[in-house]
């Protein structure tokens, strides 16, 4: 008897040691290696001294050159703070008016999720972020390889998928309805639509000034009660107040004025294009664009001192073959981790537009140019790296399955942005005794069974299988994959983020297009 009870102890011990081992990976599961609001800023493509001179020579544009095509309400506010209208009825900023705005803007800002499951976004000092964006035109049918135009419905979906996508940290909008053609019918129906699509924080682009104080009744009814929005914002108010080279754009400055009114984070973007609207000198193109930043906090300083402001400057690159803009070159990835540089030059929360491509399609070519892209912009520090999943065709166009294989991209990205734990633990001496003076290897190791999870990063679609096994699966390429995936999520997940009686409240209020029937299951979309 004793000798058949020696095997059972064994098999008792090998399970026992399986359910401990089982335990620690449970424990571990929720404590991924990535998440929002990683440290970057290890890569620094450009010396102090080279900050210093791009920053005097914003400074000489500023006070020299000025900013074109200032409005009415403008002129009287900066003049009051002492710019100046030159001969050339171009607004002037005195080089210590500017130095001394910036030492008193905002450092930092909070995007809120509106749920415990999704983390807020922390803007400011070098914490990474990524977040969607882009306005895309169209959508991209993988059946038939071909574009169409994107719609109302688009946005909601493409929303409903970043909800479910752990690598990608706020949802802006990503494209626009091309069906609605009436500025308020568009603003208010894509504020909807990411506030019904996900609860992660958000960002969007408004047409028309007028919509923003109605807008925020809307998110105010979201949150359960007036002035709620104000308390914890959950989206940032995005827009272009410039036009390139140095000339302000008068429906998005007259948006900058009103957000700044209000104390909303003003989310904007200024993308002068190297070659075309500002100089192909890139060190030009970075002094033009720093100016063109600093005079929108001006703007907004003098407005409202303190207002939060993202210093997002975003230069993109021209083909200089044919004008066309490259937004997945090796000197985009550069000029975006410069933008980034100078932003934590200035110590103001920061974003970039990175992770673009050329591509028409998610092939190799997407995906050297948006992993080459996405990563040098998180090293670099930027605190929100836009446009970094679902673009193709140089923004013009956008792909549920690429946002799929995005986020898979954009994990192994935040990876290497996190970097090597280096302390007595992890140098793991003890550990290589062990293993050394014993069984050889570590593969039964606590340490490794724990890190696992914490250390490393497994992708969802990505293939590491045999070819063996591959082949035996059925020999599905990565957009295969993501089709699939794509297809199960939207087939299966409608969050209700809205309860009935605020939606019937929000649908008596504005022009809602976004019909109940395409939020619930049984449309036959997917």
């Amino acid at each position: 008897m004793k000798a058949m009870d020696m095997p059972t102890k064994k098999r008792r011990r090998r399970s026992s040691a399986r359910e401990a081992r089982l335990r620690m990976r449970e424990d571990a599961v929720n404590k991924r290696p990535v998440h929002a609001g990683l440290i970057g800023g290890a890569y620094k493509p450009l010396q102090q001294s080279d900050l210093e001179k791009i920053h005097h020579t914003a400074l000489d544009v500023l006070e020299t050159i000025g900013i074109g095509s200032p409005t009415p309400e403008v002129i009287e506010l900066a003049t009051h703070a002492g710019c100046w209208i030159d001969d050339n009825e171009r607004l002037c900023f005195p080089r210590m008016m500017i130095e001394d705005i910036v030492a008193g803007a905002a450092r930092e800002y909070t995007i809120f999720s509106r749920s415990p499951d999704h983390a807020d976004v922390q803007v400011g000092g070098y914490h990474v972020n990524y977040s969607t964006s882009g306005e895309a035109v169209s959508i991209y049918e993988p059946v038939g390889r071909s574009f169409r135009p994107s719609t109302l419905v688009d946005l909601y979906d493409l929303g409903r998928l970043v909800d479910t996508l752990d690598n990608i940290h706020q949802f802006g909008q990503m494209v626009i309805p091309t069906e609605l053609e009436d500025p308020q019918e568009h603003d208010f129906n894509v504020a909807y639509a990411l506030c019904t699509a996900t609860q992660k924080p958000c960002e969007m682009a408004f047409t028309d000034a007028r919509n923003v104080r109605p807008a925020i009744e809307m998110f105010d009814k979201v949150l359960g009660g007036e002035g709620r929005f104000a308390e914890k914002p959950f989206l940032s108010f995005g827009g272009c107040p410039i036009v390139s080279p140095l000339r302000f754009g008068e429906e998005n400055l007259d948006l900058l004025v009103e957000t700044s009114k209000l104390g909303l984070i003003n989310d904007i973007a200024i993308a002068p294009q190297a070659g075309a609207t500002s100089p192909a000198a890139m060190a030009g193109t970075l002094a033009q664009v720093a100016a063109e930043g600093l005079a929108c906090l001006a703007i907004i300083n003098i407005i409202n001192p303190g207002c939060p402001m993202t210093f997002a400057i975003w230069p993109f690159i021209s083909d200089l073959r044919t004008g066309s803009f490259t937004g997945g070159s090796g000197e985009e990835a550069l000029a975006m981790s410069a933008c980034a540089q100078l932003g934590r030059f200035y110590d103001l929360p920061t974003s970039v537009a990175a992770s673009m491509t050329d591509s028409k399609l998610p092939d190799a070519q997407a995906g050297f140019e948006k992993g080459i892209t996405a990563v040098t912009a998180g090293l670099a520090g930027a605190n929100r790296i836009l446009e970094s999943a679902g673009m193709l065709g140089s923004l013009m166009g956008c792909s549920f399955e690429a946002l799929m294989i995005d986020n898979d991209m954009l994990g192994m990205a935040q990876r290497v942005i996190a970097g090597i734990k280096v302390n007595d633990e992890t140098l793991s001496l003890d550990v290589i005794r062990e293993a050394a003076l014993g069984p050889g290897h570590y593969l039964g190791q606590p340490q490794t069974l724990e890190l696992m999870e914490t250390d490393y990063l497994y992708p969802d679609l990505a293939d590491r299988s045999a070819p063996g096994l591959w082949e035996e699966e059925g020999s599905l390429d990565i957009m295969a994959r993501a089709q699939q995936s794509v297809k199960q999520t939207l087939s299966s997940h409608y969050p209700e983020y809205i309860d009935a009686p605020t939606d019937a409240a929000i649908r008596d209020r504005f022009p809602i297009k976004l019909a109940s029937a395409d939020m619930r299951f049984g449309n036959s979309r997917w």
